[in-house]
């Protein structure tokens, strides 16, 4: 038997658009019907196999609730071929990405707080569109590789939004 799709886990349909909040509220209730804690006086193979479930529970959950990683996970399970490294051949964006870069470089540098939240708020706008355009065109066979393209933008986006958050962060101290 193989591993059960994250999104039969929930008792979901595979798709791109997810409710957040009825995911974490449904995550929160397998987890707690699987938790080890529950099983500490059964037998060691059943403690082994809560400890799979629950494992298994949060990466599904960790997979689901982040939305490059729902888009990589929804190409996989579509058939189609996503390899690991993220390559983008994708000139316009690769341009964008270095000048957003270079912002938050001077950003750091001057140590503009407001600035950085400032930059934070233009990239979740970017990163709302991308996640639009992408629910748009992901279960269009015939856009596979504009959906392929977006995925690979929505994971750049999602590391410079983990170092603006650790800027902040750092700022902030």
């Amino acid at each position: 038997m193989g591993t059960p799709c994250h999104f039969a886990l929930f008792g979901l349909q595979p798709g791109f658009r997810l409710d957040l909040n009825q995911l974490a509220t449904r995550y929160r209730e397998l987890a707690r019907e699987v938790h080890p804690d529950r099983f500490a006086d059964a037998p060691e193979r059943e403690q082994r196999l809560a400890l799979e479930h629950s494992a298994g529970l949060n990466e599904a959950y960790q997979t689901l609730k982040s939305a490059p990683r729902r888009a990589r996970y929804l190409l996989a399970i579509s058939g189609a071929e996503v390899p690991q490294e993220v390559t983008v051949h994708d000139p316009e964006f690769l341009f964008q990405q270095i000048e957003l870069r270079e912002e938050l470089e001077d950003l750091q540098d001057a140590a503009d707080l407001d600035g950085v939240s400032a930059f934070k708020r233009r990239l979740k706008v970017a990163q709302e569109a991308l996640n639009e355009d992408f629910a748009a065109c992901w279960e269009d066979a015939a856009q596979r590789e504009q959906a392929e393209r977006l995925m690979r933008r929505m994971q750049f986006l999602d590391k410079l939004a983990y170092e603006v958050r650790q800027l902040e962060e750092r700022l902030d101290d």
